[in-house]
């Protein structure tokens, strides 16, 4: 079966429409790009100051910005210089009896020599001093152990402490404090029993000479000195 043929005449009115839409667009398109240029080239002939005095104004203030940087970075770059090392070790599975023990005997010492003494101490070559009733060891000491897993936590302990000391500037850092407490102990598998928690605190500070601190105290006693002379003329005058 053949299609009937559509009658011409609707496409032909159809046709003129479409082509009359695009026209008009284009146009409308056409006319706004000139009413653009024309409000272009009126702030260009009229209003050129004020276009250049936004420039300058611009100008200026990042200008003014610019010193206001290199202040804050200047401030930025003087660190204080800090005073003392910390170490915080916490919820560690060792014993608190013998962390106690370790902590006295490092107490007020260097860290690199506590370190080796810890390390004898952990192979077994050097019983650790501990209170007690303990059994006695050869030597000097009259009760002792060898606390090996808490050796080797505070030797890492040590070490991290070393380590923030040097970045904080400490020349010839001493334990300034050790201290050992308890932690929450968590439940063994069953809940009869509880693990082994301690939390350890290490805080180092530079040790000051006996030299330093008399110069120290002589400068201190001179300029005392000056600023009394100075007073004095004052004083008569009047």
């Amino acid at each position: 079966m053949e299609r009937p043929m559509q009658n011409p005449e609707k496409r032909i009115k159809h046709q003129p429409t479409k082509i009359a839409g695009a026209e008009a667009k284009k146009n409308s398109e056409v006319k706004a790009e000139v009413k653009k240029e024309e409000k272009k080239e009126e702030l260009n002939q009229g209003s050129a100051t004020p276009i250049q005095s936004k420039e300058t104004k611009t100008e200026e203030a990042k200008q003014e910005k610019k010193p206001e940087e290199k202040e804050k970075k200047e401030e930025k770059k003087e660190i204080t210089k800090k005073t003392e090392a910390v170490v915080n070790g916490k919820n560690l599975g060792i014993s608190k009896k013998h962390s106690m023990a370790i902590c006295d005997l490092i107490r007020g010492k260097n860290p690199e020599k506590m370190i080796r003494e810890l390390e004898l101490v952990a192979s077994m070559k050097k019983p650790l001093r501990m209170r007690g009733e303990i059994p006695h060891r050869k030597g000097n000491l009259m009760s002792g152990r060898y606390p090996v897993n808490a050796c080797k936590v505070f030797i890492n302990l040590l070490k991290s402490l070393i380590a923030n000391s040097s970045v904080n500037g400490l020349e010839n850092p001493f334990i300034a404090k050790a201290k050992a407490d308890d932690a929450s102990r968590p439940f063994k598998r069953g809940g009869s029993m509880r693990f082994k928690r301690t939390n350890v605190l290490l805080i180092a500070k530079e040790r000051v000479n006996k030299e330093s601190k008399k110069e120290e105290e002589k400068e201190e006693k001179k300029e005392i000195s000056k600023k009394t002379e100075e007073n004095k003329p004052k004083e008569e005058k009047k």
